[in-house]
């Protein structure tokens, strides 16, 4: 019984599509209203609130594995709860920014302490560190409802974007393989694309004339204020992208070695979720 938190988000709800043809048992997904969360038949809905960590201990009746998101204020208190109900794998979904063990980036920081409670919980782990994700090219459906031209923050920023699809079935292998306990993976896309690169993809697919314009960094950090992100959030974003502290260009092998594959490209992510943008 895999429990997958984050159930109905990008990469969890890939986590489960991928767990449902090859787990011995239908997984379990957390959510916070099981009559609001759009799940396959065959998973089991289960309510807990990451933030109190006592509020699982039912979703974790009979689990054995769980895929865990980072993040919560009490990482150290949730691992705990899946001890004591005698998990004997975690996955954490974490980033590739946490090995540059920077605690001054709001990010890096949150990622670096989610893995260190992973490490000390007890509990076998593996941890996945993916790069941006594709499906962050959701924010720009407002602006494409609206035209053609997209005008986006760090243009000249290259990120190896990885499809959460990959995540979740690299997810969904490791939760069912313990030759994996104690492992830090890292996981990209096929190629570094700077944001005009997935502007002309994009355009490509959908069948118009997009235009890209870069933001300055004072339009991007305003923007960024306007739409209510976090201070040390829009600060960890200029040190990575401005400052050039991460480097998310790399490419890696992970996801071939891991799944006999290749990485899905930014194209056919953008086949499989056009409607989005239309």
């Amino acid at each position: 019984m895999i429990l997958v938190t984050g159930a109905t988000g990008h990469v969890g709800g890939e986590v489960l599509a991928h767990l449902l043809p090859a787990a011995d048992a239908p997984p379990r997904a957390l959510v916070r209203d099981p009559a609001k969360a759009a799940l396959p038949p065959t998973v089991e809905a289960v309510t807990g609130d990451l933030n109190r960590p006592d509020s699982l201990r039912p979703a974790l009746d009979g689990v054995d594995g769980v895929f865990l998101l980072p993040g919560y204020p009490d990482m150290p208190g949730l691992l705990a709860e899946m001890r004591r109900a005698g998990v004997d794998h975690v996955v954490l979904l974490s980033s590739i920014a946490a090995p540059d063990g920077d605690l001054d980036n709001a990010i890096s920081a949150m990622m670096i302490r989610s893995e260190d409670a992973v490490r000390a919980c007890g509990i076998p782990w593996t941890i996945l560190r993916p790069s941006g994700f594709m499906s962050n090219t959701f924010q720009w459906t407002e602006q494409l409802a609206a035209g053609d031209t997209v005008r986006a923050a760090f243009p000249g920023v290259a990120v190896a974007m990885i499809d959460p699809a990959d995540i979740g079935a690299v997810a969904a292998r490791v939760l069912l393989d313990d030759a994996h306990h104690g492992l830090a993976h890292a996981l990209s896309g096929p190629e570094p694309l700077l944001p005009a690169d997935r502007v002309r993809v994009l355009g490509e697919v959908l069948g118009r004339k997009l235009r890209f314009e870069g933001q300055s960094d004072e339009e991007a950090r305003s923007e960024m204020v306007e739409q209510g992100v976090p201070a040390p959030y829009i600060e960890a974003f200029f040190r990575y992208y401005a400052d050039g502290t991460l480097d998310d260009s790399q490419v890696r092998p992970t996801v071939r070695e891991l799944l006999g594959r290749e990485p899905r490209t930014f194209e056919q992510w953008a086949q499989r979720h056009a409607s989005a943008f239309r």
